[in-house]
């Protein structure tokens, strides 16, 4: 975030009538502008560069969330698909894992598709147990429903 930016806020700030530390405040860098956030998750996030005072209809959070667009679709959170898969941008590049450990969750989901049961799958990633192998099949399941169908020549 550019220097002239951040002068913005904290001029918008002062406008504001918010003399505190800034250690008080939660301010987060959103696209080109910067952001007031509140203290519990009734408060609201205010931009304070970009549109100065302008409430934030919806923060990272609100967009990770699942969510269902229609009728019998569910997207799951982005960050947590599944109870034992999950996306950490520092962790193998931010493809999804087993919770816990660096094992991609669809190298667990070809074990299993090859025919290695659940129950052994431990032996090849040991930090890998047979609940988080059932979700990563199940969420290979969910990616794959997704996969473009052939192409047409």
């Amino acid at each position: 975030m550019s220097l002239q930016k951040i002068r913005k806020a904290l001029a918008t700030l002062k406008r504001f009538g918010e003399f505190e530390h800034l250690s008080s405040y939660s301010l987060v860098a959103e696209g080109d502008s910067i952001v007031l956030v509140g203290d519990s998750e009734d408060d609201h996030a205010t931009d304070l560069v970009k549109h100065p005072g302008q409430r934030v209809i919806a923060t990272m959070d609100d967009i990770l969330q699942e969510f269902a667009p229609r009728a019998g679709v569910v997207v799951p959170h982005l960050l947590r698909p599944k109870q034992h898969v999950s996306v950490d941008p520092d962790t193998q590049g931010g493809q999804p894992v087993i919770t816990g450990t660096r094992v991609p969750f669809d190298a667990v989901a070809e074990l299993v598709e090859d025919g290695v049961p659940l129950d052994e799958i431990a032996a090849y990633y040991p930090g890998v147990t047979v609940e988080a192998a059932r979700d990563a099949v199940s969420f290979a399941l969910y990616v794959d429903s997704y996969s473009p169908g052939p192409r047409a020549a």
